[in-house]
């Protein structure tokens, strides 16, 4: 049962959640908003995680090998990581709505394209223009709700993040394995699945997705995401080959990774003059920003390394087929779902966020420790346990990176920031798969090796073209003791893959260590965004110098207190006074203090006397203190010029805070209070006493003006928050009930209880009709047993008449337009129905 007020239906009919004044949004604003970003988010997943157990049979359909199966991946990753920063600029400069849709785009065209692929390498080029997509979903996602959703609110929103991320994980192979599988099909259908998801997706952004779109000119960083996609790629490509097409110490290798080092310095030294850089490098003097990035990196290897290589061990090391390789991942799946739900749980209601990123550190760092102990035949139990706990890391840290660098940026900064910590968490994927790929390969080849030299001469052949690193095996066309071999051989090195990963994820946990707790803001992008807005253009007065100065004395220029109190936040609520009050000047003493003066207003701008008014500085040190008059007037002197912060409070309202600016002159400044009371009831008919269900219920002020309204439920219950102290009028409305209306005086704290009894409204219609049929503008009187005239009505062109909320008793129903005529009749319990009236002349 919802409460609706004109005003937030204006909002949200304008805004689809959002409003572009800051106005925090109730939480189905917030899920209605996040309804098509959740299923495109679930899309860019799926994409992700559907090919996975179906690439053995893709790989081996096309021609390629070991390089082209990892390339298929890294392809994705390499476009998605490039093009995730230059999606988070956009989205600082651009409609994120459009952006989303745009991304969405381009991922249907890249999955058609896939589907359609004749051999690997037009696959690979597919994946690229699908990652491209990819990216920007997965970036947008993020920024979206960072916009809309204060920090210490996130962490609940994150969780249903963190559920769709493991549901399209869980399902992507899981639907990849059965699509495989299934003659019929083909692993083709695999691209073509996500594409109907993605164009519904594309119909609830266009009706449920509003934010605020930012005009202003702007310069894209092309050349900034061009260098850096280079020195990615380069260095991909070295991982790739190297080992097999050319030694690791080869002028091939010098000259790829010399190339990758000069483009990744170009990039810096263009980021360092671009005007509006893809990748702000004033960012990573953030301390925060800048260990969440390199953690993202570390997580980005373990995460992706479980997805991608998982597959091939439960296929190629254990024979299953596609679809139970999906189902004996679950484990991991499991643990991440419930990690980032829970953490994000707790997180809203404690606001502590490091301790999820310390526990999440430890657990991927035993969980692929023992990941690197299994080999072809270890007990699946024990696999699922280390993939539970792999999971329970990956959901904890991959979330709350990104949360604890979006609560330390401003809102201009956030698209920006957060696809940072997004591009590396891809990057480290991206390098992952790719190096991990090219080293499991060449452990993969070795193990054969070593163990073909136990096996009979006859099996030579085939042993020479199964144990090559340019082709994937198919287990089931070997002879028994090779297919052992090469069994032994994929498991072993799989398992190599995740030890290698374990020391990097340790790294991770050691890098958060030194990220510092930062309490998470109350208030979203938007609302910060319209704060800020707020602060600029509000009338700035003029500054009196300084008489005298001490030159010993060391003064610290306004804008670094205020930087220096933003990246250090205190308690939640002066973070964002600290963060707005970009205006501070010194405070230079003047006689007698400055007035600051006004009036605390309830809603509907009616006074609130005795609210509690003080006055205090930036730094916490209390200055001057009011109590509101009958009028609701206030005054508090300033010392002298310079921000000040002005506290708020009263019985029955919600506390303010806000930053004042002080000059010379006295300050008008008036403050208000939102309602915390409450009005709640019962409406049950006169008669029987029962509930009455659907009644509508009206509060109106003094003055008339609506309040709020609200249906009653099942035992007609009703209820209406926040309203203000005071006396209102509650009118009641409900069918076969005659309307009610009385005064309630709603109290100053609590919530306040009424019950309404409703007599019940008999109801009296009918047709007058003439010999042609239906007769318009009959004239129809009611009378009551006492003569009383209770009503007329006149018919319409229908011939129809109807008289509402009547009195049970007996009455009498006189007709003209024709010779009267007069019915008399009892009315009780709901009315009488379909009293039509015969009319006609004499003789007719």
């Amino acid at each position: 049962m919802a409460t609706t007020t004109p005003a937030g239906v204006r909002a949200h009919a304008k805004h689809g959640g959002g409003s572009s004044d800051g106005a925090p949004m109730t939480h189905r604003q917030i899920m209605e908003a996040l309804s098509g970003l959740l299923l495109g988010m679930f899309v860019a997943i799926l994409s992700s995680t559907i090919v996975t157990n179906a690439l053995p049979e893709i790989i081996g359909d096309l021609g390629g090998g070991q390089s082209a199966y990892t390339w298929v991946v890294t392809a994705a990753l390499l476009s998605m990581t490039a093009a995730t920063p230059l999606w988070g600029k956009l989205s600082d400069l651009y409609s994120k709505k459009a952006l989303v849709q745009i991304a969405l785009v381009i991922y249907v065209l890249g999955s058609a394209a896939a589907g359609l692929s004749q051999n690997a390498g037009m696959l690979i080029a597919c994946r690229v223009v699908q990652g491209i997509g990819v990216g920007g979903l997965s970036a947008l996602a993020q920024i979206v709700m960072a916009a809309m959703i204060a920090p210490r609110e996130r962490g609940r929103y994150s969780g249903y993040l963190g559920a769709t991320f493991a549901i399209a994980t869980v399902g992507g192979p899981l639907l990849g394995g059965v699509i495989t599988d299934t003659s019929w099909l083909g692993w083709r259908w695999c691209f073509y699945v996500g594409v109907p998801f993605a164009v519904i997706a594309l119909i609830v952004l266009q009706k449920t997705l509003h934010l605020p779109v930012v005009k202003r000119e702007v310069k894209v960083d092309w050349g900034g995401a061009f260098l850096i996609s280079a020195a990615v790629s380069l260095l991909l490509l070295w991982v790739t080959f190297a080992g097999d097409k050319y030694a690791w110490l080869s002028w091939q290798t010098y000259a790829m990774v010399g190339g990758s080092v000069v483009l990744g310095l170009l990039f810096v030294l263009v980021e360092s003059r671009a005007s509006e850089p893809i990748i702000p490098l004033r960012l990573f003097r953030n301390r925060t920003i800048t260990l969440s990035s390199i953690a993202s990196l570390f997580v980005g290897v373990a995460m992706f390394t479980g997805t991608v290589f998982f597959s091939q061990y439960f296929q190629l090391a254990r024979d299953k087929s596609p679809t139970m390789s999906g189902v004996m991942t679950i484990p991991m799946i499991a643990g991440l779902f419930v990690s980032s739900t829970v953490s994000g749980q707790v997180i809203t209601k404690t606001g502590r966020w490091k301790a999820w990123l310390l526990a999440g550190g430890v657990l991927v760092t035993a969980g692929l420790g023992l990941l690197g102990t299994i080999r072809y035949d270890t007990e699946y139990w024990h696999i699922a346990i280390f993939m539970t706990l792999l999971g329970l890391g990956v959901g904890m840290m991959m979330q709350n990176l990104v949360l604890c660098t979006q609560n330390q940026v401003d809102p201009a900064d956030l698209g920006a920031a957060s696809s940072t910590v997004t591009f590396f968490r891809s990057l480290g994927g991206a390098v992952g798969v790719s190096a991990l790929g090219a080293v499991m390969a060449n452990r993969i080849t070795d193990y054969a090796k070593d163990g073909l030299t136990t096996l009979d001469p006859k099996y030579a052949a085939a042993a020479a073209s199964s144990s090559s690193s340019s082709s994937i095996p198919d287990m089931d066309s070997l002879p028994g003791p090779l297919r052992t071999v090469m069994e032994s051989a994929y498991g072993h090195g799989i398992a190599d893959v995740f030890l290698i990963a374990a020391p990097l994820a340790l790294l991770a946990f050691l890098v958060t260590l030194f990220i510092k707790e930062v309490p998470l803001r109350t208030s979203g992008g938007l609302a910060q965004a319209a704060a800020a807005k707020a602060e600029a253009e509000a009338p700035v007065a003029p500054v009196a110098p300084v008489a005298v100065e001490d030159p010993a004395e060391k003064r610290t220029p306004s804008w670094a207190a205020v930087a220096e109190t933003s990246t250090e936040a205190g308690p939640q609520g002066t973070q964002r006074l600290a963060a707005v009050a970009t205006m501070e000047r010194g405070t230079a003493p003047v006689s007698g203090g400055i007035p600051v003066r006004g009036h605390v207003r309830g809603a509907e701008s009616a006074p609130v006397p005795q609210a509690a008014v003080t006055l205090i500085s930036l730094g916490g040190r209390q200055l001057g203190r009011s109590v509101a008059q009958a009028d609701g007037s206030y005054a508090v002197d300033a010392p002298g010029t310079g921000s000040y912060v002005l506290i708020a409070s009263a019985d029955g309202f919600q506390p303010q805070a806000s930053t004042v600016v002080v000059g010379d002159e006295p300050v008008p400044y008036d403050i208000l209070l939102s309602g915390t009371s409450g009005l709640g009831g019962v409406v049950r008919a006169a008669q029987s006493g029962l509930p009455v269900k659907d009644a509508m219920v009206i509060v109106t002020d003094v003055r008339g003006d609506l309040l709020a309204t609200v249906s009653t439920g099942e035992q007609g219950e009703f209820s209406f928050a926040e309203l203000i102290p005071g006396t209102v009028t509650v009118a009641v409305n409900a069918a076969g009930y005659r309307p009610r209306a009385l005064p309630v005086e709603v109290g100053g704290t609590g919530v306040t209880r009424i019950e309404v009894d409703l007599d019940a409204g008999a109801q009296l219609q009918g047709v007058v009709r003439a010999p042609h049929g239906p007769l318009a503008d009959a004239r129809v009187t009611l009378v009551d047993a006492a003569g009383n005239v209770v009503g007329t009505a006149t018919t319409g062109s229908d011939g129809a008449y109807a008289f509402t909320d009547l009195d049970g008793g007996d009455y009498t129903v006189i007709a003209t337009g024709y010779p009267p005529v007069a019915t008399a009749l009892t009315v009780d319990g709901p009315g009488v129905d379909d009293h039509d009236i015969e009319l006609a002349h004499p003789g007719e």
